[in-house]
């Protein structure tokens, strides 16, 4: 139950050691159907009873330490190739009414899971039900000069806040928000802490993200940083020594005149 409100989704995967070995997905319907059944008080212990239970449900009768194998409340995930086209992954979805789906590589190994809402979003863009944030997308300006925001913040409104130099040419063109130029300019979906360069004469640091989307950027003017080579250069040029008089003296002429060291 606490896992549930902490991920705030209704489906989990139920997996042994590590996502690589998965068991199934859990339900948060089907774990509520299972406490309501185990609570449920029976006739005649009602009518031993003075005061009624709420509902008429002991929930000290729950035992939440019972692992979910025992609970039998484990329904079945489809695993699918990463090549699976999104289209044949939604028919199959239906066909079957699993609306998860386990991303396996060519080694059994996990690279993320789909819902039936992910391949929905891609057709008609992003969802927000109830459990969403309401909270429209925002850029702030920071006192170093450069902005945090959403990355679900429009680009107009981007642009409006930073200035005309800001200026995403191609990559936003067919996009709309902050975040859907990321991954457009990149061509892949970047990752928290990551930093990339661009557009024009800015950089876009990733604060927060996590396997389906960026959530929070910073955008500040990129930072001149010298060459590597340069920097390598410097380092060899301290460790070398300086030359000391012994040395100056190596390629001097030998003295001239009628003493000793003539002969």
């Amino acid at each position: 139950m606490s896992l549930f409100e902490s991920a705030a989704h209704s489906r989990l995967v139920v997996y042994n050691e590590t996502l690589d070995d998965p068991e199934g997905i859990v339900h948060i319907r089907d774990l509520l159907a299972f406490m309501t059944a185990k609570a449920r008080v029976s006739d005649s212990s009602k009518a031993k009873r003075k005061k009624p239970f709420p509902a008429g449900l002991d929930l000290r009768a729950v035992d939440l330490a019972l692992p979910l194998s025992e609970a039998n409340i484990i329904r079945k995930l489809l695993f699918v190739p990463p090549s699976m086209r999104a289209i044949d992954l939604l028919a199959q979805m239906q066909a079957s009414r699993i609306h998860l789906a386990l991303v396996v590589d060519e080694y059994g190994g996990t690279d993320g899971l789909v819902s039936i809402e992910d391949i929905v979003e891609q057709i008609v863009g992003e969802i927000d039900d109830e459990h969403d944030s309401d909270e429209p997308p925002a850029i702030m300006r920071q006192a170093d000069n450069s902005f945090i925001a959403d990355a679900r913040a429009s680009l107009d409104d981007v642009r409006s806040v930073i200035g005309e130099d800001f200026v995403t040419g191609e990559a936003g063109e067919e996009v709309e928000t902050l975040g859907g130029y990321l991954v457009t300019h990149v061509g892949r979906l970047p990752v928290r802490g990551e930093v990339i360069s661009g557009p024009g004469n800015f950089e876009i640091e990733v604060l927060d993200a996590d396997p389906r989307r960026v959530k929070r950027l910073r955008i500040a003017p990129r930072k001149e940083r010298p060459p590597v080579r340069t920097q390598r250069e410097s380092r060899r040029r301290e460790a070398l020594p300086e030359p000391g008089p012994a040395q100056a003296n190596d390629n001097a002429s030998p003295p001239t005149g009628d003493g000793a060291g003539s002969q």
